[in-house]
This record gives C-alpha cells, structure tokens and sequence, in this order.
C-alpha cells in the first residue's frame, strides 16, 4: 500500500536538507510527498486544506497504520455510522415492526368480530361497544399500513443518505489526513518515541478490529430479528443474584451486630442537629433575622447584608421561613461534619503521598455514584429520618473539601516552607502559622463547595424523612402543583445565595 496516489512516490528524488531528512525517517515510504505537504503545513497558523489520496481511499486503516490511532477510531466511527445507513436501507426490513403491530392489531379484531357475531347471534350483549372497538382496530391497521409503506420509501432516501456520508467521511479523512501527521511529526521532533513510519503491523491489526466489528454492527441494524448470540448477553443473572443476596446478608449483620455504633453515631448527629434547629428554628424570627444580617454584614460587607435582608424578607414573604430555617440546620449540621473530618483528611492527604493515593479511589468513588445510591446503605444502616439525609449529604459534598484542603496546602511555595523551617518552626507550627493560612483561600472555596453540594440533596433527602424545603418541593411533584414547586425552588437558591455570599466573603 502507497501512503499517495497520483504524483511521486517512495521512488522521489533523495532528501536535500535536514528537514527532508526527518521527515524521511519519520514518515519512512514516500518521503518527497509529505516533506512537500508538510512545507505547506509547518509554517500556517491556520488549517491549511491538502488531500491525502491513501487516507481517501483506506480511511481508518490508513490512520491506524501511521500510528493516529485517535484519528482511526474517529474516522471508525463515521464510516461505520455512513455504512448502517446504507445496509438498513439496501437490506433492512424497514417495516418489520409496524408488520408486527399489524399482525396483533389483527388478532385482536378477529377476536371482537367473533364476540360480535356472537352477540348479535344471541340478541343482546355490547353490541354498539364492540361495534365501536372493532372500528377504531380497522382505522389502527390501517395506519400502521400506511406507516409500513412510509417506511419502505426511505429505503433509497437511507441508501443515499449512506453513501454520501460515507464519501463525506472519506473526503474528511483525505483532508485532515496530511495535517494531523505533520502535527504529530513536529510532536516527534521532541519525543522520538512517538510511533513513525507505516507499519504493517498496525494496518493489519487495525483491520482485524476494524473489519468485524463494522461487519457485526451493519449486521445489527440491518437484520429484523438478529442473533440473540449479538444481542444478549451470554451470562443469566446467578452471578448478580449471589452478589446481592451476599450484600443484603452483610448489611444485615451489620444493622444487628454492630446496631450500638450507627445508633451512637446517629445521636451524635441528631445532637448537633437540635442544637441548631433550636437556635435557628425555635427561636423568634426577628432575633433570627437580625443576626443573619448582622453576620453577613460583619463577614462580608454591607452589599451582601443587604442582599441577605433581601431575601430573608422573601421567604418571609412566601411563608417558608420554618422550611428554611429547618434545611439550613440541615445543612449547618452537614457543614460541620464535613469540616471536622474533611479538613484533617485532606492536611493528611497533602503530607502524605501514600494516603493520597489511597484517598484518591475513594474519593472519585464518592463523587461519582449517583446521589440516590448513597440513600440504599444509609436507610438500611440508620433507618429513615434526618440523620441519614445528614449521613447522605455528607459523603456527597466532602471530597471536594478533601481536595480543596490538600491542593491548597500543596500550593504553597517550596521557598515559603524552606524559610519557615530556617527560623525553627516546628511542623505544628508550620502547620497552623504558615500552611493553614496560606491555604485558607482554598480551604473556604472548599467548604463553600460542600455547603452548596449538599443543598442540592435537600429534595432528595426529603424522600427519606428530611423536611424542610425539600419537602414543600416532593408534595409539589406528588400533586402537580406548579406554583408551590416554583417558590419552593426560588427558595432554595435563596438560601444558597445567602450561604455562598456569606461564605466566599468570609475567604475574601
């Protein structure tokens, strides 16, 4: 296989300079064309459109061969899209589906005419009801006709459609084809072991992948009823089933062994729970109102006070003051929690490499698994109310604490600790005088973080007993009532814009 077709090949005349040199000994096989190509290429700051003629024709196998394996799955994937369109519409059975819905549609109204010979037989029964059944069945398969034949005319529009994507796709390849190679040629020139040259090797492999799976995916969509070796999944659902009976006998144990250490856990919680609804929800909410301005205005200035009066009076306003009161304590208990832990873990994490990269997993982990997952462990190991939703916010919105904590501290400059430990400062010193407030900026962006990840569990939290706004926003979704969920979500962001002021003030 040449890399060009059309003008001078491998056969051109030797390298003249350096350049002609490098290129020969990157590109190996027609050297004088790409030299010439990348002449062009090299010095433009902007896309610069020449066609390659072997990436035209060979596509993603060409690109594999010169080791552009990003290019060659890309250039995959648009071929096999172009090649789908034109199977479903050569060999696809288009209509097979309204054929079905036709065929049972029939069944169904043979079944009523029989009941409507034998009513009318007998003298009495539904008549005018199964007369009625049996018109709408005969006006239902006549529509699914006339879908199925809708879809048999767009077999020649599919069939088209494919064969102009897939020379679309061929003419990307061909124009990209020359750029991206000189992109990674001027790569090459300073790591040497980027791959080089066209290795047969790679095509080979490259058409071996390449070629099933684009014959099994056109197979796919093209077949009605293909094999169920391709659609299903070989396994049956014992291994599942073991793993999760072998889940709910741990949980078990746990809920009855070790009951003592989620309920002591689970009163530490509610404690710092009541302290706070007490102070923020039992308490008059003129005193209340007054001492959220008075602490904006002393931890972040007179704009955001006013703002937090602002809003205060709305929820005043709407009546949600309670819930608000309440999903705050909420959030203040999750705060705190992830404060106490998170802060230690993530200075940890900045000392030590080792417990990072064991952090690191977990860390991903929880920030990954979708928030309703968290609420299976937490109900099966602390039941249902508050605490959970607190348990459940917290392993939700501390690693971003966790994280925040480490990249601040790990952030500061080598100088900064170098002349810290010249005057004698001892590493708990160092710790408290230098690295903590050094870091202080991110640390607060991350508890910022925490605060605003967990209100966003506020609705979800409510599925399992948590009240506060959150509650006011399920009852609006049970009975669709669409003003009540409206105020009850501008309440929310009024009490995270309340939370993120106060807070990001407090870091500046």
């Amino acid at each position: 296989m040449t890399d060009a077709i059309g003008g001078k090949t491998a056969a051109g005349p030797p390298p003249q300079s350096d350049f002609e040199a490098d290129v020969a000994r990157f590109v190996g096989p027609n050297a004088h064309y790409y030299a010439a190509r990348f002449r062009i290429l090299e010095g433009a700051t902007y896309f610069v459109p020449t066609f390659n003629i072997a990436a035209f024709l060979f596509g993603s196998i060409w690109a594999a061969g010169r080791g552009l394996y990003a290019w060659a799955w890309c250039f995959a994937a648009l071929e096999i899209t172009a090649l789908i369109q034109f199977g479903r519409g050569l060999w696809g059975d288009l209509d097979a589906e309204q054929r079905d819905r036709i065929e049972q549609l029939q069944t169904v109204l043979l079944r009523r005419q029989e009941q409507l010979d034998g009513a009318l037989n007998a003298g009495g029964g539904d008549i005018e009801r199964l007369e009625v059944s049996i018109r709408s069945l005969e006006a239902a398969i006549a529509e699914a006709a006339r879908q199925a034949e809708l879809l048999r005319a767009e077999a020649p529009l599919l069939i088209t459609v494919g064969i102009v994507s897939f020379v679309a796709a061929r003419v990307f390849a061909g124009l990209v084809a020359n750029w991206a190679l000189e992109r990674r040629f001027a790569q090459w020139h300073g790591q040497r072991s980027i791959p080089s040259g066209f290795s047969v090797l790679r095509t080979l492999f490259a058409a071996a992948l390449i070629v099933p799976v684009t014959v099994v995916t056109v197979y796919h969509f093209t077949v009605s009823a293909p094999p169920s070796v391709i659609v299903d999944l070989p396994f049956d659902k014992s291994v599942q089933t073991a793993v999760a009976n072998a889940l709910d006998d741990a949980f078990q144990w746990l809920t009855t062994e070790a009951a003592f250490v989620f309920d002591g856990i689970a009163n530490a919680i509610r404690a710092i729970l009541d302290m706070l609804e007490v102070a923020l929800v039992e308490t008059p909410w003129p005193v209340v109102y007054v001492l959220i301005v008075l602490l904006a205005l002393q931890v972040a200035g007179y704009r955001i006070a006013i703002l937090t009066a602002a809003g205060l009076f709305l929820l005043l306003l709407f009546g949600f003051w309670k819930q608000s009161m309440a999903t705050i304590a909420l959030l203040g208990s999750a705060a705190s929690i992830c404060v106490i832990f998170g802060i230690p873990l993530g200075i940890l994490c900045a000392k030590s490499n080792r417990a990072y990269q064991i952090m690191r997993p977990i860390l991903d982990f929880m920030q990954t698994m979708p928030a309703f997952v968290y609420l299976i462990p937490v109900i099966a190991l602390f039941g249902i109310g508050k605490p959970p939703a607190i348990i459940a916010s917290v392993f939700y919105g501390m690693p971003p604490l966790i994280r925040l904590t480490r990249l601040g501290i790990v952030q500061i400059p080598p100088s900064i600790e170098e002349a810290s430990r010249a005057f004698g400062a001892t590493p708990l010193q160092r710790l408290l005088k230098v690295e903590l407030p050094l870091a202080k900026p991110s640390i607060m962006t991350g508890i910022n973080q925490a605060i605003l990840i967990s209100l966003s569990l506020v609705v979800i939290a409510s599925l399992i007993g948590a009240k506060g706004l959150g509650q006011e926003v399920l009852q609006a979704l049970q009975f669709a009532a669409t003003g009540q969920g409206i105020l009850a979500g501008f309440a929310i962001l009024i009490c995270a814009l309340i939370l993120d002021r106060i807070v990001q003030g407090r870091s500046k």
